[in-house]
């Protein structure tokens, strides 16, 4: 998300596990600290990963990224048929410590909203890989998805960063 990310110290002190999240198969997933990364998928800088199955891609925001924000409280999507850009913001998550952009990994059209999350916005931090994902798309370029990072980079990246914090 464009707003920079921020762990609480005290989550980094006690270096929490993710051994609670068991709809996460291990088989399936990396993890890192408190937060889980789904192999099969790919993800963006700004903390979005993308599912690209057949002529539709799946949207939404990692884990790590709920985490940080804490408690999502309400979550502004786009409506469907309107284009979203690579790198651009689509909508927002708002969580009891701060508001987040949240931006499109990569371009198309949406071709569906999740209705679900505008009266349940916590399936964000309980389901972020499954039903807490935010938008699916008709890529207009599929060739972006080369460009974002797949889960073993993607775990680097965040590592790297909440060290830097």
């Amino acid at each position: 998300m464009a707003l920079r990310m921020w762990a609480s110290s005290t989550a980094n002190a006690l270096r929490i596990s993710s051994a609670s999240k068991a709809h996460l198969s291990p088989a399936f997933s990396l993890s890192r600290c408190f937060s889980s990364v789904l192999e099969g998928l790919k993800y963006a800088s700004s903390h979005e990963w993308v599912k690209h199955e057949g002529s539709v891609a799946t949207i939404g925001i990692t884990d790590h990224a709920q985490d940080h924000l804490g408690e999502v409280v309400f979550v502004e999507l786009p409506e469907a048929g309107r284009s979203v850009s690579a790198g651009v913001g689509f909508g927002a998550v708002e969580s009891v410590k701060a508001t987040s952009d949240v931006n499109s990994p990569i371009s198309g059209d949406v071709v569906e909203v999740n209705s679900k999350l505008t009266e349940s916005p916590g399936l964000i931090n309980s389901s972020p890989y499954e039903d807490g994902w935010m938008i699916k798309i008709k890529p207009s370029n599929p060739s972006e998805l080369e460009s974002l990072l797949g889960a073993k980079e993607y775990t680097k990246f965040c590592e790297e960063e909440d060290a830097a914090h």
